[in-house]
């Protein structure tokens, strides 16, 4: 089941974002989400604007993402490709799963699916695993972007339509 975070959730997805770091670092990708990302601040940001998610079994939190409508700055620019289009698209960011229970990714990707129609989503080069799993998800790879702190992401764009701009 996925629903929208609520504030008594805090902890449970700091939680999972602690284990997701330890998982990222010890499978070659260290510098993507440092040790205090993400903030308390900008969960708490997203849980009012109801636009952060949790994946529950059986009532347990296993996963979490933030599902955000509308344009985001830092996929502006893009480098060495562009976007399937420009029709407006939702955000897929900060997915993370605590690693007790297979499918949180697909979950949460279905959910999206059924939810919008063109969807971005980005990750770190390191990040071979999220790779893997945004490919899988018929994501298209469409070149680089750089986030906040000027950090180069792989960037992907989902559309149901495949339609070119």
């Amino acid at each position: 089941m996925i629903r929208n975070a609520q504030l008594n959730d805090l902890e449970s997805i700091q939680t999972i974002y602690a284990r997701s770091r330890v998982y990222m670092a010890n499978h070659g990708n260290p510098n993507q989400w440092p040790n205090t990302y993400p903030s308390d601040e900008l969960l708490i940001s997203d849980i009012l604007k109801k636009q952060l998610y949790v994946y529950l079994v059986n009532d347990q939190i296993h996963g979490v993402f933030a599902f955000i409508e509308g344009d985001d700055l830092t996929y502006a620019h893009i480098e060495n490709g562009r976007w399937i289009n420009n029709a407006p698209y939702k955000t897929i960011h900060r997915i993370a799963s605590d690693g007790n229970v297979k499918g949180v990714f697909k979950a949460c990707i279905e959910y999206c699916k059924n939810h919008a129609d063109e969807i971005r989503i980005d990750t770190h080069k390191d990040n071979e695993i999220m790779q893997a799993l945004i490919y899988k998800s018929e994501f298209n790879y469409c070149g680089i972007i750089y986030v906040q702190n000027h950090s180069p992401r792989l960037a992907y764009h989902y559309s149901k339509n495949k339609r070119q701009d």
